[in-house]
């Protein structure tokens, strides 16, 4: 055979790759109840589909070449539903899949590329941090941001321009934690926990002693610091919820999302939408059941479930349409907005307007959380974020008043004067300053009871909350059937996408948040 040693060389040097870190490793990892990264590459992707480049990289540490295969971080291209994607899953059963110079250029580069081709990056975070001894030392330090004098921002700075998912599969500190803080969505499987040191580090460090779970497990990123959009169950539910994010949205910024069939069933509850609103104005319900009536039919996928609950931010589509929907959810502090949903919301909207979702807001809010927790949270300068990040939105935005719309929440849920295309009200609406009897309690003091004039007080200050005086002096648009909303929404999107927008291209808004950052 010609050139047989050459391909028998090859044929080796391949099978060592896929080797990864060797038998007993990899045992280790199912043990753990945890796919390899080979077989989450191959688990995630279309059968048949990856295209890996750099399989042959290795440290470029003395001594290091063969115990370092693909140099701990898989990296390629493929395609998820037909749609093509860069991919990089760190290989745990090589050196915890720390990060080395030779690792961190493989990342970057294939990061860069399709950066420039615009494809969706998905990122299977399971990882230590930096390899040391690599990194020790001023040659070491300095070399690690890739070479040359830009290549560290350009890892580490991200300005939207396609998709970057991450999903947290292990324990995964420094590199993985950066990813998926530079991420549009980030997915964490129970039992993983994701930080800046782990706990070895911490307690060498700093003398201080902590689980991975109390660390960064999926309740602290998931409820208290809102770094992740969903928690999975298994890694099989994570690659099911990159799916489903996938099909919302477009691969980047320069295009709108795809266009669904509107699924058999979708409108059917439009009828009874008013049952799940309480006829009581101070009983709570669940936001999520009006949605749901209004949507295509399944179509919710919540963003950030678990953080900022007194606010929904979730994608779903209308009439086939791919739109982000914020409403509050008085089932949680009666709808009132603390710190966490401003930010949240905040998040949601950079989504939106970098890649070409229309906005719908449902309003029923008596107002932002205040107090003296609220303030030393700066609630003041996150609401005023909040408005400027409203007020750079450049696609479609539509507004609903279901019940309460109060105060300043009134204009940071897209009230009048903001921009908003369209905006409507139900009859059960109610809009001003505070709520009425908050109001009263003001003029009368609330330790005075009940008396006929403060009564009489209340009921004149509802009348007036009524949606009629706002469509009478046209600052809203219109006074609607709840049971034509979702007809209306359909309309609406029809209407605010086109002909053309301001980048003269149907459907594509100018992208001004792009550069929010990505993490608040």
């Amino acid at each position: 055979m010609v050139f047989k040693a050459a391909l028998e060389t090859l044929a080796e040097r391949a099978t060592r790759v896929l080797a990864m870190g060797g038998q007993a490793k990899i045992d280790r990892q199912h043990d753990k109840g945890r796919y390899t990264a080979r077989e989450r590459i191959d688990l995630l992707l279309d059968p048949d589909s990856f295209f890996e480049v750099g399989r042959f990289a290795h440290s470029d540490m003395p001594g290091m070449a063969d115990k370092t295969p693909a140099d701990s971080k898989i990296a390629g291209y493929g395609k998820i539903a037909g749609r093509q994607v860069t991919i990089t899953a760190n290989d745990f059963t090589v050196m915890a899949a720390t990060t080395s110079r030779v690792a961190g250029k493989k990342e970057h580069q294939v990061n860069e590329y399709g950066t420039a081709k615009g494809m969706p990056m998905v990122y299977l975070g399971e990882a230590g941090g930096a390899r040391m001894p690599d990194i020790m030392g001023a040659k070491g330090l300095t070399s690690f941001g890739g070479g040359g004098f830009e290549s560290f921002i350009d890892i580490m700075s991200r300005v939207r321009k396609n998709l970057f998912i991450t999903a947290i599969m292990g324990e995964c500190y420094g590199m993985p934690t950066w990813m998926a803080c530079l991420s549009d969505f980030v997915v964490q499987v129970k039992g993983t926990a994701m930080g800046v040191s782990g706990p070895r580090v911490l307690e060498l460090a700093l003398g201080e002693k902590i689980t991975d779970e109390e660390l960064g497990g999926c309740r602290v990123h998931g409820e208290i610091t809102g770094t992740i959009d969903r928690v999975a169950d298994n890694e099989d539910h994570c690659f099911d919820l990159i799916r489903q994010y996938l099909s919302y949205m477009p691969s980047h910024r320069d295009e709108a999302p795809q266009v669904f069939d509107v699924p058999e069933g979708s409108g059917d509850q439009m009828a009874k939408i008013l049952s799940f609103l309480p006829e009581r104005r101070n009983r709570t319900y669940d936001m999520l059941k009006i949605l749901d009536c209004i949507v295509d039919k399944d179509s919710l996928f919540e963003i950030k479930p678990d953080f900022g609950c007194s606010v929904i931010t979730t994608l779903s589509r209308v009439g086939g349409n791919t739109v982000g929907i914020v409403a509050n959810q008085p089932k949680v502090m009666a709808g009132a907005m603390d710190t966490q949903g401003i930010d949240k919301v905040i998040s949601f909207l950079c989504l939106c307007d970098t890649y070409n979702i229309p906005l719908v807001f449902f309003h029923d809010i008596p107002g932002f959380l205040v107090g003296q927790e609220a303030e030393q949270k700066k609630v003041a300068a996150k609401v005023m974020n909040y408005m400027n990040a409203l007020g750079q939105v450049t696609v479609p935005k539509i507004g609903v008043i279901v019940r309460k719309s109060y105060g300043m929440a009134f204009w940071n849920m897209a009230g009048s004067g903001c921009g908003t295309d369209f905006l409507v009200a139900w009859p059960t609406a109610e809009m001003s300053f505070v709520d009425p009897i908050i109001a009263a309690n003001v003029v009368f003091g609330a330790g005075n009871g009940r008396s006929e004039e403060k009564a009489t007080l209340i009921d004149t200050l509802i009348d007036g909350t009524s949606p009629f005086g706002a469509a009478g002096s046209y600052d809203i648009h219109d006074v609607i059937d709840p049971k034509t909303t979702r007809d209306y929404i359909i309309r609406a999107l029809e209407i605010s996408r086109g002909p053309i927008s301001g980048t003269g291209q149907r459907g594509i808004g100018e992208h001004r948040l792009a550069n929010w950052p990505t993490k608040f």
